[in-house]
């Protein structure tokens, strides 16, 4: 009697091993793995031809790409990974700034070379021998801490990409606030004598069970207003970061920037990469790094966007350091229109990293009286309050200023 021969297994240590560094380098550039995608992958590979790119390519794909913006992101790092066997120069080189003659320089993914950074070694010292045993230890929580207390523009570079990449991978959720208007719900204060009615006749008029009604809750609305001069440069890219995870938090927020003009960059934070989203802000924003008219930019943001942003009880965040020496008058007036459009103001300034400070300039002296609270802006730590700060009710009309503090905290 013949038995059927069982299909051979074919041992693939070294290629386990490389899929299964490569499911590693993807969660580390932000997609969402586990350890059982590794898994599947080799499965999967066990029915395909390993010799065609093209099906291994489209395999690995269909496991770990979640949305049609994560294409890009895995193709580089699939021909990154396993196509050229110096990928470590590679990595460098996306590290580097580089300028081909006649043609514009490639296009580089943040994401992808923050990763592959985090997963190369140090190279040892001349002096000392090469160990055997390697560990690599993630951010732990003190040195999260630490970075968060630091200021931003104390940051060296690769503290700088590490913050981004804690602002990147923060989901931020605001207070919601509560309308006059109904929804239907499981349970509830009113009862929707309609709807139990048309229950009732579904259940052949046996009034078994009533329907309730309760009052809609939003997010409600909130507006930052970001100073991008040359005092601000550093704040201004730290608090974009912080802005769009709060939209990718699906929060509604709209984005104005200013320095000697005003400009909305709402749409721009939509993107779904925080590097690509600051990138395309950057270059629609002609005055970055430059002067400073306050008083005009709140003067065109009150006559051209006020009324259609700030309705719904809407909160304004002024990031700015207030120093405007000219048309202090006319500072003075649009804030005083500006408190009338909106609910609440929280002034951001990265000057109260001082503790001597005090609102001494005639811009800051300008905008004092409207505002409703003054808050820090400086490291990470302050926009963390912030946060906290939105998530608390936003229906309390003052923000209730701490014991000890200064008469205009």
């Amino acid at each position: 009697m013949l038995h059927p021969m069982p299909h051979p297994t074919p041992a693939l240590p070294m290629l386990a091993r490389n899929v299964t560094h490569f499911m590693r380098l993807l969660r580390d550039a932000g997609f969402g793995l586990s350890p059982a995608h590794a898994v599947d992958a080799l499965d999967a590979l066990r029915h395909i031809d390993i010799g065609a790119r093209g099906e291994v390519r489209a395999a690995l794909a269909a496991l770990v790409l979640s949305g049609p913006d994560q294409r890009p992101l895995f193709d580089a790092a699939f021909d990154l990974f396993w196509r050229d066997p110096d990928w470590e120069g590679k990595m460098r080189a996306m590290l580097l700034p580089r300028v081909d003659a006649g043609a514009p320089p490639p296009k580089r993914s943040n994401r992808l070379a923050d990763a592959l950074a985090a997963r190369q070694p140090p190279p040892p010292s001349p002096g000392q021998p090469a160990r055997e045993e390697r560990f690599t230890a993630p951010l732990t929580f003190s040195d999260q801490e630490r970075l968060a207390q630091r200021d931003f523009e104390t940051l060296t570079a690769e503290e700088w990409r590490a913050l981004q990449h804690l602002v990147r991978t923060r989901r931020a959720h605001l207070a919601l606030q509560r309308t006059r208007r109904l929804r239907a719900a499981a349970c509830g204060t009113h009862a929707d004598l309609r709807a139990s009615a048309r229950l009732a006749v579904r259940q052949h008029g046996e009034w078994l069970r009533w329907k309730y009604r309760k009052h809609a809750e939003r997010k409600p609305p909130v507006v930052l207003l970001l100073d991008i001069s040359g005092s601000m440069s550093q704040y201004s890219r730290a608090v974009l970061y912080f802005c769009h995870a709060l939209m990718q938090s699906r929060e509604r927020m709209h984005v104005f920037l200013f320095g000697t003009r005003l400009t909305n960059v709402t749409r721009a934070l939509h993107e779904r990469d925080p590097d690509e989203a600051v990138d395309l802000i950057t270059g629609q924003v002609r005055d970055w790094a430059g002067g400073t008219r306050i008083g005009a930019a709140l003067a065109q943001f009150n006559r051209q966007w006020a009324r259609r942003t700030l309705s719904g009880r809407a909160t304004v965040l002024l990031v700015s350091d207030g120093i405007d020496l000219e048309h202090i008058d006319l500072l003075d007036a649009e804030m005083a229109r500006l408190r009338r459009f909106a609910h609440r103001i929280i002034w951001l300034n990265p000057l109260l990293r001082y503790a001597g400070f005090s609102p001494q300039a005639r811009g800051m002296q300008a905008i004092l009286p409207h505002v409703d609270a003054l808050r820090p802006a400086h490291n990470l730590d302050s926009l963390f309050a912030l946060e906290s700060l939105l998530a608390d009710d936003a229906r309390r009309p003052f923000i209730a200023t701490p014991k000890g503090s200064p008469p205009w905290r």
